[in-house]
């Protein structure tokens, strides 16, 4: 049996928690998220509490026990505290601007990139535009938008230049020798 899979999930007070069938919806403060079950999983309420069994001993149940439930342990977290993901971009002329929905990257290419920020995330930009915070009550999705966000210019490790996570350490290595 799955350690972690058998393990029930506490239920926080201002979070509501359905079972319609296969699919869990969770509904906090902080925002709505639904997730369907597999044929092999299933997940009750009781008890202020969500208990995920499987029905099956095959291999695929038993690989999906332990991840459907830290999905829906992640979907209770998402709703009642959120997720958050900082981006720090560094680099002479390097900024971030939000236009709408819409967040505008100067990040030393001849044009500028428009990213379309989806609905249910929020992008933040501080400073001079040189620090994102991106939030959601959906884990996956948070941390979705902020990898595309790094992809366009991960930070490069000989001037340091680009886009990176807070607190990422960047490898740096050292020029060309001069004869």
């Amino acid at each position: 049996m799955s350690r972690i899979g058998k393990t029930p999930i506490a239920i926080p007070s201002g979070v509501e928690v359905k079972v319609a069938g296969s699919t869990v919806t969770v509904k906090g403060p902080k925002g709505e998220n639904a997730w369907d079950l597999p044929a092999v999983i299933t997940a009750t309420v009781e008890d202020n509490q969500v208990i995920v069994a499987r029905s099956a001993e095959t291999k695929q149940a038993r690989a999906l026990h332990g991840t459907i439930r830290s999905v829906i342990s992640n979907m209770i977290i998402g709703v009642n505290e959120g997720y958050v993901k900082e981006l720090e971009i560094s680099g002479v002329g390097y900024k971030a601007v939000m236009q709408g929905t819409t967040c505008v990257l100067s990040l030393g290419f001849s044009h500028e990139i428009k990213y379309e920020i989806p609905a249910g995330i929020t992008v933040e930009v501080n400073g001079p535009g040189t620090e994102v915070k991106v939030s959601g009550c959906d884990k996956a999705l948070v941390g979705q938008v902020a990898a595309r966000i790094r992809l366009f210019s991960p930070a490069e490790p000989y001037k340091g230049k680009g886009v990176k996570y807070k607190g990422e350490q960047i490898r740096r290595k050292e020029g060309k020798a001069v004869a």
